[in-house]
């Protein structure tokens, strides 16, 4: 079996490696389609932290207290570029980072393709999942605030989220990444990981093509709430979402994705224990529900939140 996961950021990360286990238990083969939407030109080289995030999550090698960048990092090379005033102060670049970053933007410059960039740092581990930026092409996020536009990552880690956002916008014109739309088309069975529905998995389904392909495929769509009784677990998501006019709530992110009968994207929303009261009014949309828990403590618990997506999908 195929299993195509939408995902992004430490929520994405973490899904995946439940959706590994599972795909090496039972012998499916795993595409990640990654958003590419945080990717910004820093210091004269193309970072792409979601890509590199489920990457070193994926190789077990990523800092699982900061939920971002390598293990046993260092920052000498941040502490010269900021006594030459290069880069962006609140946006630390790691040593071994480096070292990932300095070989993406060489292979860009060779004109390899952002996907293959991708694979080729990703085959030192053995991974078990495929990686496919949503788009080879610049695609990036930015925020509209009432003190004028800032790229996704200067309103996310330098401002926290404080400043009022009033709209996302992508800049760019983005065809999909190398092999997304067959990765969609050929899945049997679509899953959209609990990463922030706006600015993760909202800019995947922005690239031109995606949404409709997913719309259109044959798999069934399965998505996982972000959200956990009333509140997000990780990050800002809630700032994004009162950005666009949507609650955070289970079944108003569920409303959101809307149901395939309608012409939206689910089939199924699995939501957490605590919000077991919302399954009959997302499922009078049109959206099979289900209620277990849902919080990615572990490798145990991973793992069976995956099982019960892919259940959901062929059930």
């Amino acid at each position: 079996m195929r299993i195509a996961v939408l995902a992004g950021g430490v929520g994405g990360a973490r899904f995946l490696l439940g959706v590994r286990d599972v795909a090496r238990r039972d012998g499916h083969e795993v595409d990640a389609i990654v958003n590419v939407g945080d990717d910004a030109w820093l210091a004269g080289l193309r970072i792409t932290p979601d890509l590199d995030s489920i990457m070193y999550a994926l190789a077990g090698v990523n800092d699982a207290e900061r939920g971002w960048g390598r293990a046993g990092e260092t920052e000498r090379v941040a502490g010269e570029l900021a006594a030459w005033g290069v880069g962006w102060p609140w946006f630390t670049l790691g040593d071994l980072d480096l070292g990932a970053h300095i070989a993406r933007t060489s292979w860009l410059r060779d004109g390899v393709p952002l996907g293959q960039a991708a694979r080729r740092l990703a085959a030192r581990w053995d991974l078990g999942v495929t990686l496919r930026p949503a788009s080879d092409d610049a695609f990036e996020t930015w925020v509209v605030t009432d003190e004028g536009e800032l790229h996704f990552q200067e309103w996310w880690t330098r401002h926290r989220a404080a400043l009022t956002a009033r709209a996302f916008v992508q800049r760019g014109t983005a065809a999909p990444g190398e092999g997304v739309l067959e990765a969609i088309a050929e899945a049997d069975v679509i899953l959209l990981a609990p990463s922030n529905p706006v600015v993760s998995i909202g800019a995947i389904l922005a690239v031109r093509g995606i949404r409709e392909a997913i719309g259109g495929a044959t798999a069934p769509v399965v998505g996982l709430s972000p959200v956990v009784g009333g509140a997000v677990l990780r990050g800002m998501a809630d700032a994004c979402l009162t950005a666009i006019g949507v609650a955070t709530a289970a079944d108003a992110v569920a409303a959101h994705y809307g149901a395939r009968r309608d012409g939206g994207l689910l089939d199924a929303w699995l939501v957490d224990e605590a919000d077991a009261a919302l399954v009959p009014g997302i499922e009078a949309g049109g959206i099979r529900a289900r209620a277990l828990p849902l919080i990615l403590r572990d490798d145990a618990s991973r793992s069976a939140i995956a099982t019960a997506a892919i259940a959901a999908a062929l059930g």
